[in-house]
């Protein structure tokens, strides 16, 4: 696309040069003598005439957004992209997934108020074309209230209450949820919903680390006792070996193992997990990387 630009912009200053170039030719001088000074010097008024053009334009001009336009946003521009969805967007008002698409988006940019906006659009048309909206974009749609408030408002809250009308064990509602009866602590019923969060919440999840932080904080404040890790990695554990095909799982168990200073568990757990999977070299991989990072190898 860069060829065809820059062929564009060679026939344009072409044009230009032309207006330069014929006046030239048609100078009235005798033939014999006139003719090859002509064409040389047409030759060379052309050719300045169109590295001077192209020069000036690629010095002061914009030639990346004139290819944009020729183009199209790159796959990996990402604010054009959504940039270029949120001008479709009102041509479809009830594309359900273009507007959660284009929230998610706005969320990742931290643009909060947009992605409320988006989410809101397309909770709109979920509820006037299947008469409801799921769980999942119902939570979305509470996140990015959240996010642009700073604080579960009660219409967040409510949000996410709808959301849990829908799927109760829906992991983002719930949590914030807990975070609303926390903020206007209630500090029992914050525990009693972040503790379940926890228990249903897969290893790998990358809020999981942070809620026990804010479990153990509440039950600080509480009087209680915080989260025990050694409970933890023998649940961890023990849910492993009824349901052994989870890489992540095992690799946070070998880690959690090593952080406990118990090597012989750590060892044994990684001679499991290579087991499991023997047939899966991206995993033998990761579990190799694992190995080496908490001293197994």
């Amino acid at each position: 696309m860069i060829a065809v630009l820059i062929l564009v912009f060679s026939l344009v200053a072409l044009a230009a040069a032309a207006f330069v170039v014929l006046p030239m030719l048609r100078t009235r001088e005798p033939a014999a003598e006139a003719a090859p000074r002509r064409a040389w010097g047409a030759v060379a008024a052309g050719l300045a005439t169109m590295a001077i053009g192209l020069g000036a334009y690629a010095y002061v001009g914009a030639p990346e957004i004139a290819l944009t336009e020729l183009t199209g946003p790159s796959r990996t521009d990402y604010r054009a992209l959504i940039a270029t969805l949120a001008r479709r967007m009102p041509e479809r008002p009830g594309d359900i997934e273009g507007w959660s698409l284009l929230g998610r988006g706005y969320l990742a940019l931290g643009n909060t108020a947009q992605a409320e906006k988006a989410f809101a659009h397309a909770v709109q048309a979920a509820k006037a074309i299947q008469g409801n909206a799921p769980a999942d974009l119902l939570s979305n749609y509470g996140e990015a209230m959240t996010e642009s408030a700073g604080q579960v408002t009660k219409e967040a809250e409510a949000v996410f209450r709808e959301a849990l009308s829908e799927n109760p064990r829906d992991l983002v509602a719930r949590y914030y949820v807990g975070l609303a009866l926390a903020t206007r602590n209630d500090k029992a019923a914050a525990l009693q919903i972040w503790e379940g969060v926890l228990a249903d919440a897969p290893p790998e999840t990358p809020w999981r680390s942070d809620l026990v932080n804010q479990v153990a904080a509440l039950k600080a404040q509480t009087g209680g006792a915080a989260p025990n890790p050694m409970a933890m990695v023998a649940q961890l554990a023990q849910r492993l070996e009824t349901s052994p095909n989870d890489l992540n799982g095992w690799m946070m168990l070998i880690r959690a193992y090593s952080v406990l200073g118990d090597k012989p568990k750590a060892v044994a757990a990684l001679a499991k997990a290579r087991s499991v999977f023997a047939s899966q070299a991206d995993a033998q991989a990761q579990l190799a990387k694992t190995a080496s990072d908490n001293g197994l190898n």
